[in-house]
């Protein structure tokens, strides 16, 4: 594998902290999520940094190419023309799924897949697709997760090791993640760190979290622990890597906030020569699961074939079945599958509400000032969530929630409701429900 392009210390480019970060001292890099902008009308404030010679790479966060589906083909395009547009020398996006077909259900967030064979020889294939899509080299960012899949039959480690070696794909590792699944799921970042091919590290993502009874949550919103770091400077005594990358999404600190959060991690990347250990997992004597891994001709290296196991299609099908059932526990209520922790499915369940929450309230920030401000509006939305999934993303759950009300005589205010029907009627390209029609649906969602 050839070395990965050094691209140093930079941090996530978002609008909110645009200015700001065109002025930190000594920025060599910026990454930007592919999926908030538009290639042919790039924010002045990228323009300006390419100009400069900033690099920047698109952050994918909607392919689910840890999902039963083939990627989408019109997804890929679109991450390969951001790409083009802005001259990254790399594309990134996560192991995780993000949606299922069958049920149509979106989560509106990165899910863990299972470290079992069908789950690998998935997303291996998809991967593959993916890469003769586009046009730059991609890596793939290990996630943060809240719960653990039953059944496992891989560590970490070996997942990604094969990953790499039947794909070619470059790793991209954030070590706040790392840290979110040592207190969530008992994992041993060091041991990750051991068992994953450094020598496929296209860069580091580090960010801040908090802990509520007992779970990390991997907020982005607050500012980088102090064990984050020493997790990177775990990474960094093994390996001296190509970029690290602070990453904040919300909550913005002030501007030297941000630039003493950048000199801690340069001053963990700088600090002292690495030293010799391994770079590279090989095959464990972890059980019958892995024995044998990589050594032709023998009978588990067989049964890692997909064609042992039916074919690609049977895996698919398997790992369909699977994802669909957990992500209707979570999103639709339905009985949570069996094996799984029903706390944390439950503690899951109500994060993904409240972040659809709050991701609605940012695309169509006119809906609080509607509904009477924040608390209301919220109240309005969960029971909303309560009983409809979400099936076609944010930006159409905004005005699926708006119609709800609308078809409901909500809100109760008719200067309001007047407000909500013009919002709902500028962005949705049609008139109102009429009250026939309004009588018919709620009989209808009364039914279901």
């Amino acid at each position: 594998m050839k070395p990965m392009a050094h691209l140093g210390v930079g941090i996530g480019w978002r609008p909110e902290i645009a200015e700001a970060v065109e002025r930190l001292p000594g920025l060599d890099w910026v990454e930007v999520v592919a999926e908030n902008v538009c290639p042919g009308h790039l924010p002045e404030s990228l323009l300006r940094l390419r100009e400069r010679g900033t690099r920047v790479v698109p952050h994918g966060v909607s392919l689910g190419l840890g999902g039963a589906d083939r990627p989408d083909p019109e997804k890929l395009a679109a991450l390969a023309e951001r790409a083009v547009a802005l001259g990254a020398p790399l594309v990134t996006e996560h192991i995780a799924f993000v949606r299922t077909s069958s049920p149509v259900l979106e989560a509106g967030h990165l899910l863990p897949v299972p470290r079992t064979r069908d789950a690998l020889d998935v997303l291996c294939e998809n991967v593959r697709i993916a890469q003769d899509a586009l046009p730059v080299p991609l890596a793939l960012e290990n996630i943060a997760a809240l719960f653990s899949w039953p059944g496992e039959e891989l560590t970490e480690g070996q997942f990604l090791t094969e990953l790499v070696e039947r794909t070619g794909v470059r790793l991209l590792i954030d070590v706040a993640n790392l840290h979110t699944n040592r207190v969530n799921r008992g994992e041993d970042p060091a041991a990750v760190l051991d068992g994953i091919p450094l020598e496929a590290l296209a860069y580091v993502h580090v960010a801040g979290g908090v802990e509520r009874g007992g779970v990390w949550h991997d907020t982005h919103a607050h500012p980088v622990p102090p064990v984050v770091l020493d997790l990177l400077a775990e990474l960094r005594s093994r390996v001296d890597p190509p970029g690290v990358l602070l990453e904040r999404d919300d909550d913005f600190p002030p501007e030297q906030e941000l630039a003493d959060e950048l000199t801690a991690i340069r001053a963990v990347v700088t600090a002292g020569p690495t030293k010799a250990g391994p770079t590279k997992a090989g095959p464990t004597k972890a059980g019958p699961a892995t024995a044998g891994v990589g050594v032709p001709g023998t009978a588990s290296e067989a049964a890692a074939e997909p064609g042992f196991r039916g074919g690609i299609g049977a895996a698919r099908t398997r790992v369909a079945l699977g994802q669909a059932a957990l992500l209707s526990a979570l999103v639709a209520g339905t009985p949570v599958p069996e094996g799984f922790d029903r706390l944390r499915i439950r503690v899951q369940a109500r994060a993904l509400a409240a972040k659809r929450a709050d991701v609605v309230a940012r695309l169509a920030p006119e809906l609080p000032g509607i509904l009477g401000g924040r608390d209301p509006y919220r109240e309005a939305f969960l029971a909303y969530a309560k009983g409809r999934p979400m099936t076609a993303g944010y930006r159409r759950d905004a005005l699926d929630f708006a119609e709800h009300l609308l078809i409901r005589d909500l809100p109760a205010d008719p200067a309001a409701r007047r407000r909500l029907t013009t919002w709902w009627r500028d962005r949705a390209g049609a008139r109102p429900p009429g009250r026939i029609v309004r009588w018919a649906r709620t009989l209808v969602g009364r039914a279901a």
